[in-house]
């Protein structure tokens, strides 16, 4: 038993490492893009991300744990890479605002 919770605060602590760091670099991502949206003095919002997120929850109900890690692994990847893409665009959109 003092095994499987040793284990099970492991994982957990693995996790929040894991989502401290997708947090950063999305929190970095939206504020470059709010700057730039700014400098734009024009924004856009959609439903799609919203969309998403119930089709993301009803598939991981039918995912074994295994699974399921492996999947938001790849997924947490996927976000910090494009967080630095969109930081990256957004500090050129700033830039090119800014020049104008």
């Amino acid at each position: 038993m003092a095994n499987f919770f040793k284990k099970a605060f492991s994982d957990m602590k693995e996790s929040a490492k894991a989502q401290h760091e997708v947090d950063k670099a999305n929190f970095e991502a939206v504020k470059a893009e709010s700057k730039a949206n700014f400098e734009e003095n024009r924004g856009h919002n959609t439903f799609a991300k919203a969309k998403e997120i119930g089709k993301q929850s009803w598939d991981d109900a039918h995912m074994t744990p295994a699974e399921r890690a492996a999947k938001m692994q790849e997924e947490r990847d996927e976000q910090i890479a494009a967080a630095k893409e969109r930081t990256a665009a957004a500090n050129e959109r700033f830039e090119n605002a800014r020049k104008k």
